[in-house]
């Protein structure tokens, strides 16, 4: 797919299918977790310090988006080697657990109207796991993942991972794709390139000075608010036609 596309594009060849897509990212609940691991591999595999090791984490993560590209960059770090002492190190069976809420929004949400995919900076074997976990597996469509076996690493926020994700979810135009995510980074990319942008702040993270897109939620639950044609009718969750 080309980046020289009209402001309205027809990113699709099947036009049998118009409806929206909803984006997720993976839940952000192993996120202190991670980042310690993270923190740690730098230590361990570069010599530094605490304190280096955090400035250069961030400095990676700010620049690309992704720490491990900044290692497999600058530092010829193997990708999937990182993946598994870190990704895949973390011990979710213990952390991660189903979470009912969750699938009820899934479930309540319109699949005649909006189809569901899930759009990470994760590699597969770690973005599976969690949504596995998670207990929401069987709702998606589909994944647009960080592929850390290839040659040349794509991660949001650059262009052509959103162009990815457009491309594998059939979407058919820029304004029928809608994304939520707890990164204030992706939700400005992806508002810039003419995604609607849900940027989900944790409860008890501070408020952005700056928003990063139009919308933005403590709860996923907001959704059913903000979207209401995105979901079925009280009728229809009740199992009327």
């Amino acid at each position: 797919m080309s980046s020289e596309k009209s402001e309205d594009p027809c990113l699709s060849s099947d036009m049998s299918d118009n409806r929206a897509i909803f984006y997720f990212d993976i839940d952000n609940c192993v996120f202190k977790l991670m980042q310690d691991l993270i923190d740690s591999y730098f230590r361990r595999h570069l010599g530094l310090s605490e304190a280096d090791s955090k400035m250069l984490h961030n400095k990676y993560y700010k620049d690309y988006g992704l720490a491990i590209e900044g290692l497999a960059r600058h530092h010829k770090v193997d990708p999937l080697a990182y993946n598994r002492e870190v990704d895949d190190a973390l011990p979710l069976d213990g952390i991660i657990f189903p979470d009912p809420q969750l699938r009820q929004l899934l479930l309540d949400m319109d699949k005649k109207k909006v189809k569901l995919w899930l759009f990470t900076n994760a590699h597969i074997t770690h973005a599976t796991r969690v949504v596995r976990l998670l207990g929401v597996e069987d709702l998606f469509d589909g994944l647009t993942y960080c592929d850390y076996g290839a040659k040349s690493m794509l991660c949001k926020p650059h262009v052509k991972m959103f162009e990815k994700a457009e491309q594998e979810a059939s979407a058919r135009s820029i304004k029928d794709c809608y994304f939520v995510d707890d990164s204030h980074l992706n939700c400005r990319h992806a508002q810039a390139r003419g995604w609607t942008a849900i940027h989900l702040v944790e409860p008890g993270d501070p408020e952005p000075e700056v928003r990063a897109s139009k919308y933005q939620i403590r709860r996923l639950e907001e959704l059913r608010d903000i979207f209401p044609q995105f979901f079925k009718q009280k009728k229809e969750m009740n199992g009327y036609a």
